[in-house]
Order: structure tokens, then sequence, then C-alpha cells
């Protein structure tokens, strides 16, 4: 009895040597670095191009939607006016093409025909008139001043015969072939007028552009929609990714096209992601000198990485452990 006690003693002390010694050397040892990320996903903003009141927004919170859903709807009575307007405009210019491509009308060819005819017999009056007159003078009866104003009032007269001959040619041809492709331009403007503001008025009914989730409805109905204020915001949880801010000397663990696993709290539970993107951060970022009397810091990265088998109830905001 006597010899095991001491033999007992040296066992614990033995025991309590080893044990203080891996103490010591686990204390030494380097602790694992751990990395704390958060889940981020795609997000749109639905948003209208044109201002208005919001009529009704036909979405809440949570909602899901697809692509083409109804999401608000805005009122807006000047568009209204706007296109009224632009189709009058439309009217007009093309009640002016047809115009300039029927030339004139037939009362109107008559009156310049007339007006032709007219000056032709007076020209042709005059004409006899200063035959007579020149006879006249011939014979000595009149002096050369009556004939010289008979042979004007006839040269006139022959003027206005060709003047008028000329309106009414022209009143026949009708217009010039570049006074009706001015038309028929002026009339492409005023469609394309009238599309624009058709295409402002439709897009008062605004759709979703995408698949996703309702996160956020920034403006209700009664409230006024600036031009490209978003009203309503959609996260793509079918696109999700990872962030981390990792510093340089640990970027060793973060290459492009890596693969690592990573513990979500939320969802007590472990998944692999793929490394997709690492970028720079600015000097702004978190760094720590790694030699005060060199001087040099290490800067910090934004590596971005995606889960390789979406997990289900991810969301955005959720917390991502990595440990190196």
């Amino acid at each position: 009895m006597k010899k095991i006690t001491p033999l007992l003693v040296s066992l614990i002390v033995i025991v309590i040597i080893v044990w203080v010694g891996f103490s010591f050397y686990q204390a030494y040892q380097p602790k694992p670095v751990r990395l704390q990320g958060q889940i981020e996903a795609q997000q749109y903003s639905i948003s209208s191009k044109v201002a208005g009141r919001i009529e009704q927004v036909m979405v809440e919170k949570g909602d899901l939607v697809k692509k083409g859903d109804s999401i608000f709807t805005l009122y807006s009575p000047e568009i209204d006016a706007k296109l009224e307007q632009a189709k009058a405009n439309k009217e007009a210019a093309g009640a002016l093409a047809d115009e300039a491509n029927n030339g004139a009308r037939q009362q109107e060819i008559n009156a310049a025909k007339d007006q032709w005819q007219k000056a032709k017999t007076a020209a042709q009056l005059l004409e006899k008139t200063y035959q007579r007159i020149d006879n006249l003078y011939k014979d000595g009866v009149i002096a050369e001043q009556k004939r010289d104003e008979a042979l004007t009032q006839w040269k006139a007269a022959t003027f206005n015969q060709s003047a008028a001959f000329e309106m009414y040619e022209m009143a026949k041809e009708g217009a010039r072939t570049e006074t009706k492709r001015a038309a028929q331009e002026k009339v492409k403007m005023a469609e394309g007028a009238v599309a624009e503001v058709q295409a402002y008025a439709q897009d008062t009914k605004i759709t979703s552009w995408f698949n996703g989730e309702v996160s956020q409805i920034l403006l209700h109905a009664g409230e006024i929609a600036p031009q490209g204020f978003p009203v309503v915001t959609v996260i793509d949880m079918q696109d999700p990714w990872a962030t981390f801010n990792v510093r340089e000397d640990q970027l060793t663990y973060f290459q492009k096209g890596d693969t690592f696993s990573a513990y979500l709290p939320a969802l007590d539970k472990s998944i692999e992601f793929k490394v997709t993107h690492i970028a720079v951060m600015g000097d702004f970022a978190t760094w720590r000198s790694t030699d005060a009397s060199q001087g040099f810091d290490l800067k910090t990265f934004e590596v971005e990485a995606k889960p390789i088998n979406l997990p289900d109830n991810l969301r955005v905001g959720m917390s991502v452990v990595v440990e190196l």
C-alpha cells in the first residue's frame, strides 16, 4: 500500500505537468481567423418615366411578382391634354398634305382661267387700238405722244395676259414636288409626336420588368411621384450572393473560382459558396499596419461569392461566417 501511494502521486504530478504544458502549447497556437459577411441580392427599382400622382399601388410588401405584373398606376391629366394636342396637330398636318397633293380646287382653276381670258381679251383690244392710233399718227392727225401711250398700254396688257396664263397653268399643275414632300414630312413629324405622347401615356400603367419579391413601397396612393423616382423595389432572391471584406494577406483563401464552406447562423447550416468577384475597396476601408517601421499597409478587398446550391429561406442581410 505504501508503494502504491508514491506511484499514484507521481502519476498525478505527471498528468498535471502534461496538462499545463498542453495548455501553454494551445495558448501559443494561432487562433483560427473568422470572417463575417452577409447575404445580398439583386435589387430593382420600379419607377415611371413621367411624373404624376399615384392612383393605385397593386402590390404589398412580401408579394411575389413576375415580369408583366401590374405594380402601380399614375393619374396625369397633363399627358391626356398633350395627347389631344398632338392628335390635333396630326390632323392639321394631314389636311395640309391632302391640300398639297390634291392641288387647287376646280373653282380656283376656273377663276384663274377666267382671269387669263380677261387679260387676253384686254390685250387684243389694246392691240387694235394701237393700230388705229398708229394709222392716225401716220396721217398726221394725232401727236406722237398719243401713239406712244397706246403702245405702252398694249405692251402692259400683253404682260398681264402672260402673267394670268402662268397663274392658270400653276393652278392646274398644283403644288410643287418639294411642297408635297415637305407636307408629307410634317405629317410624319406629327405622327411621331402622337406616338411619343402615347408612349408616355402608356407609362402611367407600370408593370414589373423583373421576377422577385416586393421589399419596399416608397410611395402610396395620392402622393406625387417625380419622374424616375422609385415607387416600389423588388429583390430577386434567385440571384443572391455573399459579400466579405478580406485583407489582402488572406486573399489566398479566396481566389476567383474557388469554393469554400460557410456557416449561416440564421439557417443553422453550412453551405458551399463559389468566389465570383474580387475588387479592392477604397482607401477609406479598414486596414492595419503590417510593419510600423517600414510603414506599408494591407488593403481590404471585397469578395463576392454565390451559393452553389441555393438553400430555402435564404434572406438578404443574413450573416455568413467563414473560418480560415
